[in-house]
């Protein structure tokens, strides 16, 4: 019995026409042969699986092949080509850079190096998982790459081009390998499974090229796998059994019922999928790619992104026109959400079944947000609350006279005009309103019936002025844009209180005279009083080092050295001029400030600016220095 190789080995490409998915490598690679334009370094890097050490041997195969054919392929038979394909060849080496990663290894790679081919142009070195190789490695291998002799190229090929120094990636041609699309992939695995004489199902090998993720290597590993299992059937079946994939009716169906709002039926299906073996993290996610293709599906601009077979597509398209974007959008973030939250709950069953069951209520949550009510409701005899409001009288019914008079108008002078934005915020009324009289009516009683008694003035009865915590003041209340209109009538004798009470210095009119000795004496018992009450040092400092300088008869001032004690001085000024005022009763005293630019505030000498200073004065110093090598203590 013949020995069995798996399909990634059997089937693996020869030449460049036969890589899957990355033509635009290939073509690059082909043009730069034709061209003699090649490159002495190149880096593949990318996933894994995906062609990179396979494109590296037909390129080192490909370069010393003696009959070259048009399209820039190898012709595969010729003595070069066939000692690469028997795996005899000395000028094509291989090093698996994860097991020879050591500065000895790329040694002994240098001194390889310097023996030029004996048959053929070019030596070739592949050098896999580069990114292996240690730093020194690195650094040791760093001068030949940058200047091999001209029959020397390095193919260097990783999938973490991340960990690759710098210097090293500055020295190669860099070539990214993409993911294999999934249609690229059934079709490769369908030419495969003719060649191998194998049934199959398109549905099945695209569920393979789902499942491989991009990976190429993997997808012939599964499907070698499948066709085991089932006896060389490859059914859609097969596939979802083996590895462990769920059903894609699973999916449609209880996509079905959240539609129809049918909880029970949703919940029956779930069970089923536990009962299956699946978990919910694994329910969740394939939930949340099937919304996403319904979402996709709907548009025909995103077609594309639909990697699945032909049935499935027509499928996804059928449903897709049942649901709605936002019902659609809405379902996706409840199940995303809900698979974040799955590893950290401790009923995580509960944790599916609760979103499981928001998307349920979506549509009638959309109908009602639409102002649409659920079909339910509308079967149930539910009536809709009319949009617009009653109808209004007609303007020609006028309301009768009545023959007792209307209540007593209140003054218009004290009624202020409040924009409609703070109609709802209650206004306190004034402390003290002044006496008004009425000039006219108000326009609530201009089409009634007065009496004919003359109108008599109206007087507001004065509140006593009690002051109550915790009642915000009235500017609190009211938008900075409504202040300007307010400062009329009562409103502006209560902006006036206001200001008074938030004003920190003490009112009077004294205004008895005083002598400058009477102004220090009162200057420095305010400094003991502030000392006594443990007031900041800082700011008696600026007291005490600052004596006032009389301007005027109550015009003082007191010179700073900085911007910083200006600053001090004018928060506790408020306190100095009352105790000032008071004590002296002069309420016209006033003290200023005036920062003095010029003053230069005196800092201590280093060490170093003392002995500079000595040893100008005396030279001997600085040579004592040098004798003993002092240091500047």
């Amino acid at each position: 019995m013949d020995n069995f190789i798996v399909s990634a080995r059997k089937y693996r490409p020869v030449t460049f026409e036969s890589v899957v998915g990355q033509q635009h490598v290939t073509n690059t690679l082909k043009n730069a042969i034709k061209n003699n334009q090649l490159a002495q370094a190149f880096l593949f890097c990318g996933p894994r699986g995906v062609g990179k050490t396979t494109c590296a041997r037909i390129l080192a195969k490909t370069i010393n092949c003696t009959n070259l054919q048009p399209n820039g392929e190898a012709c595969g038979t010729c003595d070069s080509c066939r000692a690469f394909q028997n795996g005899n060849s000395f000028n094509v080496h291989e090093l698996d850079a994860a097991s020879n990663n050591s500065v000895d290894d790329i040694r002994s790679l240098i001194d390889q190096v310097r023996i030029p081919p004996q048959a053929g142009r070019y030596k070739v070195y592949i050098i896999d998982e580069v990114h292996m190789l240690s730093q020194a490695a690195f650094n040791a291998f760093l001068k030949t790459l940058e200047e091999p002799p001209h029959y020397a190229i390095f193919i260097l090929a990783t999938t973490e081009k991340h960990k690759i120094l710098p210097t090293i990636l500055s020295r190669c041609q860099i070539f990214d390998f993409n993911r294999i699309r999934v249609e690229d992939m059934a079709n490769h695995l369908s030419s495969i499974a003719q060649k191998e004489s194998i049934a199959y199902e398109p549905d099945g090998l695209h569920i393979i090229a789902q499942k491989a993720d991009g990976g190429l290597r993997d997808a012939l590993s599964m499907f070698d796998q499948i066709v085991s299992f089932s006896g060389g059937q490859v059914t859609y079946k097969s596939v979802i059994d083996n590895l462990n994939i769920l059903d894609y009716d699973y999916y449609f169906n209880i996509t079905d019922s959240l539609l129809n709002e049918d909880t029970s039926k949703t919940l029956l299906l779930f069970d089923e999928i536990l009962a299956k073996g699946f978990d919910g993290s694994h329910f969740i996610g394939g939930l949340s790619g099937h919304l996403r293709n319904l979402l996709v599906g709907k548009d025909p601009a995103t077609l594309k992104l639909l990697e699945v077979s032909e049935g499935i597509r027509n499928k996804y398209l059928q449903q897709s026109q049942q649901a709605s974007t936002s019902f659609l959008l809405s379902a996706m973030s409840i199940a995303n959400q809900c698979d974040l939250n799955y590893r950290l709950s401790k009923n995580q069953r509960l944790q599916v079944e609760l979103a499981l069951l928001k998307i349920c209520h979506l549509p009638s949550a959309l109908n009602l947000a639409s102002g649409q009510l659920p079909q339910a409701a509308a079967n149930d005899g539910v009536k809709k609350k009319p949009d617009t409001a009653a109808p209004v009288a007609p303007a020609a019914e006028a309301p009768k006279a009545v023959d007792t008079p209307p209540p007593a108008p209140m003054p218009v002078a004290d009624i202020p005009k409040i924009p409609s934005p703070v109609a709802s915020v209650r206004i306190p009324e004034p402390v003290a309103a002044p006496v008004h009289q009425v000039q006219e009516p108000v326009s609530k009683y201009a089409n009634d019936t007065l009496p004919s008694a003359s109108p008599q003035p109206v007087v507001a009865k004065e509140e006593p002025t009690v002051k109550t915590a915790g009642i915000p003041k009235l500017s609190s209340l009211l938008t900075p844009s409504l202040t300007p209109s307010l400062t009329g009538g009562g409103f502006g004798a209560m902006t006036a209180v206001e200001e008074e009470e938030e004003d920190p210095y003490l009112k009077g009119t004294d205004n008895e005279a005083f002598t400058t000795e009477d102004f220090l004496t009162c200057w420095h018992a305010y400094i003991a009083k502030i000392k006594a009450e443990g007031k900041p040092m800082t700011l008696i400092t600026i007291f005490i080092a600052n004596p006032p300088k009389q301007l005027s008869a109550t015009e003082f001032e007191i010179i700073v050295n900085n911007r910083t004690q200006e600053s001090v001085f004018r928060d506790g000024k408020p306190d100095l001029m009352n105790y000032l005022r008071t004590k002296l009763r002069n309420f016209s005293i006033e003290v200023h400030t005036r920062v003095d630019e010029q003053q230069v505030t005196k800092r201590p000498y280093t060490a170093s600016e003392k002995f500079q200073h000595m040893a100008a004065k005396n030279a001997n110093l600085m040579e004592l220095r040098k004798m003993f090598n002092l240091e500047f203590d």
